[in-house]
């Protein structure tokens, strides 16, 4: 017998490698106990209750897997054996939709599909067995979601209750090219010290993650109020007025306000306006101030606080030499306007990351997808600040507009409604060849594609 909603099992939540240690501190802030730490995982306990509040509020966990059974597999037959004799009855619903995810690594299967089928046949045999139909099955994770993990001789079966990954927030509808996952930019922000006290700055925002993420730390809000579909909806015994009581009082321990302030630029006007889009999706678009500028007019605050940047990588030929002079640049931003504030650079290029010219004080391991990348501190100290040009701002082409949070259609109209952006008064010609940035238009600003044709491009593309 298997009781989802009081029992208490393993709960294991996956993660991006190198982050862990911020999902550890999460899950103990929770209360739950932490059992073990591996690479891309923590392993807790608690009954599906605690999963559901841990798919609410954690910032930097992947996927929630609740522990239905475990045991010794040597071929896909004993697998099929042990997993039809499963009450899959009290776990699904006959007449509703399942999938199954699987991550495997024994010498018995081949191709993972194939494991996965096997499940899929012992779910579905039991339950045609029970009731003389069974469940729709497929490839999206829409419904509810069972995974297997397979390594060597034993095998666990766990009941997905994330579905969808949580990194998918359910704001970033338009994401621009390359952008940072969500819960690798709550990392890295966790790993700066950032809890919305202080200023923030984010030059090369892109499609506004860091930024937006930013905001939802600073305001405390659960990331997971946004997500409209998660898997432990579909699983039997779900109460919903359960789950809206969970999410009312995990509302109630948010700040209405944000006592720091942040600020987010780049020098694609496309870029500004989707990630000001994304921010009102998220409900944080009256919290950030952005800006269409190059990196170096970048406005600093006097007050301290933190500078984060994400600028490409520099991973496609001919491109280092460009970049190299780019990071030089970023350094100088950093030592001549930054004073008094703690400088972050996150980048999987580590020769590139020479040419900033300044000491790290730490080198944080995380992982882009499969891209190994560091987060490189820099301590910044009080001196001369430069205000670079293009840094003031001018009444004439100042946009204020008010957030709307209740609007879903992403059109030109609908985006003025969203976050408040403003326009550098500068020189045309500063626009399109910023003099903060000494790369060639075509590498900066904007992209040559197949065929010739010229675009813009996001100073945080990769």
């Amino acid at each position: 017998m298997i009781e989802l909603w009081n029992d208490t099992s393993p709960i294991l939540v996956t993660c991006a490698r190198g982050i862990t240690p911020y999902l550890r501190e999460e899950i103990l802030a929770l209360g739950l106990p932490v059992r073990e730490v591996s690479e891309a995982a923590v392993e807790t306990a608690g009954a599906m209750t605690d999963a559901m509040r841990l798919n609410l509020v954690l910032r930097t966990g992947q996927r929630v897997l609740f522990l239905l059974h475990e045991g010794m597999a040597r071929s896909p037959g004993d697998l099929y054996a042990g997993t039809v004799d499963l009450p899959w009855e009290e776990v699904l619903h006959v007449d509703r939709y399942f999938c199954v995810t699987s991550a495997v690594d024994t010498p018995e299967i081949r191709d993972p599909r194939y494991a996965n089928v096997r499940v899929k046949d012992a779910v579905v045999d039991r339950l045609r067995g029970l009731f003389r139909r069974r469940p729709d099955s497929g490839s999206d994770r829409t419904g509810a979601v069972v995974h297997l993990y397979w390594q060597g001789d034993r095998y666990r079966i766990f009941a997905d209750s994330s579905g969808e990954p949580l990194s998918r927030r359910g704001y970033r509808k338009i994401p621009l090219t390359a952008p940072m996952q969500e819960t690798l930019a709550a990392a890295a922000l966790m790993a700066t010290g950032w809890t919305g006290e202080e200023t923030l700055i984010n030059p090369m925002c892109g499609s506004g993650t860091l930024a937006i993420e930013a905001a939802l730390i600073a305001r405390r809000r659960a990331p997971g109020l946004l997500r409209e579909n998660f898997g432990f909806f579909h699983l039997r015994g779900f109460d919903d007025e359960r789950w809206q009581s969970l999410r009312v009082r995990v509302r109630k321990e948010e700040r209405k306000e944000i006592p720091g302030r942040i600020i987010a630029t780049d020098i694609s006007p496309e870029a500004v306006r989707g990630a000001a889009i994304n921010a009102g999706r998220a409900k944080m678009g009256r919290h950030i101030q952005f800006r269409v500028c190059p990196f170096a007019a970048t406005p600093v605050p006097q007050s301290p606080g933190v500078v984060i940047m994400n600028p490409p990588y520099g991973l496609r030929l001919g491109e280092e030499e460009e970049l190299g002079r780019l990071y030089g640049e970023m350094g100088d931003f950093l030592k001549t306007k930054c004073g008094g504030y703690r400088g972050y650079i996150f980048t999987a290029n580590l020769e590139l990351a020479k040419k900033v010219g300044l000491r790290t004080a730490r080198r944080l391991i995380f992982f882009n997808g499969e891209l190994e990348s560091r987060l490189l501190e820099y301590p910044l100290y009080e001196g001369s600040k430069k205000q670079a040009p293009g840094a003031e701002e001018s009444a004439a082409v100042r946009e204020a507009v008010e957030e709307s949070n209740a609007a879903d259609a992403v059109t030109p109209a609908a985006a003025k409604s969203y976050a408040r952006i403003v326009r550098p008064s500068v020189p045309r010609m500063i626009r399109r060849r910023p003099a903060g940035n000494s790369l060639a238009p075509t590498s900066a600003g904007r992209t040559r594609e197949a065929g010739g044709k010229i675009r813009r491009r996001s100073q945080s593309e990769a």
